[in-house]
């Protein structure tokens, strides 16, 4: 059972780091250590998608985030960097995912816009759907003010123990995995542990169900191999946008769409990389279920 999860993890994650290039079956089932015969259907039993349905959303859903907060960015610069030949290839594809051409789909994008999720029209067509605001800006803005620090700063390097989930119903499992490990390892429960997830794929353009996030424990050291279903994850150095606040599990869409104003406001673009979530404290533990929190997005 561990030993197949530790391939099917490899190769998701050379998936993702090589969405511009050629991904055959062929390729991805060396990388899996399977022969294509097995690992097409390994594959498709833990993640529910065949592996060409898996890397075309991969494709389709990290162009749609790109044209909507990349706006100085070309259409055909961003379909490059994920893999497709022709602008004729990318929008049939795009269209069938989202029901609108690229280019549609950036202009109907609201200059603030925080989740985009697909819906079936009384026709059977899948519209774009851009959400109304939890609240209006101005009281998310005062939201903001009064429960999180925003600043831009850099951050040092960070290496994690990593557990990957696919669909948000299975990061709490995820986590449980993560800590029976740690606790093996007497790494856990300790002083200033401090538990991490992050977001490989964006709630704005990726179903519920499928999205990818990591349930990761920061080392003071690079795991050095992969042990059952924790593997070593790294973020690397670099500027971030970091939202530090005492906020509750309902806070945090906010939260998130406040430091996405925030760098808008302040003229920052997105970085290539993933944003994540630092938690300090354990909202279990906290008579109001609060917990606190640094929300970190990537940043040029």
């Amino acid at each position: 059972m561990e030993e197949y999860k530790k391939r099917i993890v490899k190769a998701i994650q050379y998936i993702d780091d090589h969405l511009d290039t050629d991904l055959s079956l062929q390729i991805i089932a060396e990388v899996g250590a399977y022969s294509p015969f097995h690992f097409h259907r390994i594959f498709k039993l833990v993640t529910g998608e065949t592996v060409q349905q898996y890397i075309s959303r991969k494709r389709i859903e990290g162009s749609a985030f790109y044209l909507a907060l990349r706006k100085q960015s070309s259409i055909k610069d961003i379909y490059l960097q994920f893999g497709f030949s022709s602008h004729s290839a990318f929008t049939k594809t795009f269209k069938s995912y989202y029901g609108q051409s690229p280019s549609a789909f950036r202009k109907s994008v609201p200059e603030h816009f925080h989740q985009i999720r697909l819906q079936e029209s009384k026709n059977g067509q899948a519209d774009t759907v851009f959400s109304t605001y939890l609240c209006n800006i101005e009281n998310l803005l005062n939201w903001t003010t009064m429960n999180l620090k925003i600043e831009a700063m850099n951050l040092p390097e960070m290496n994690l123990a990593a557990v990957m989930s696919l669909g948000i119903a299975n990061v709490e499992p995820s986590y449980t995995v993560l800590i029976d490990w740690a606790k093996d390892k007497n790494l856990f429960p300790g002083e200033n542990v401090k538990m991490v997830s992050v977001y490989h794929d964006s709630f704005k353009v990726t179903p519920p169900d499928k999205v990818r996030i990591h349930a990761c424990m920061l080392l003071d050291e690079k795991l050095k191999k992969q042990e059952g279903e924790v593997f070593a994850e790294t973020i690397e150095a670099g500027k971030f946008i970091v939202g530090s606040g005492e906020v509750t599990l309902n806070d945090f869409e906010k939260s998130w769409v406040s430091l996405f104003l925030w760098m808008k406001e302040n003229n920052y673009s997105v970085r290539k990389a993933f944003p994540f979530e630092i938690y300090h404290t354990n909202f279990k533990e906290h008579p109001e279920g609060k917990m606190i929190v640094d929300f970190c997005i990537p940043i040029n």
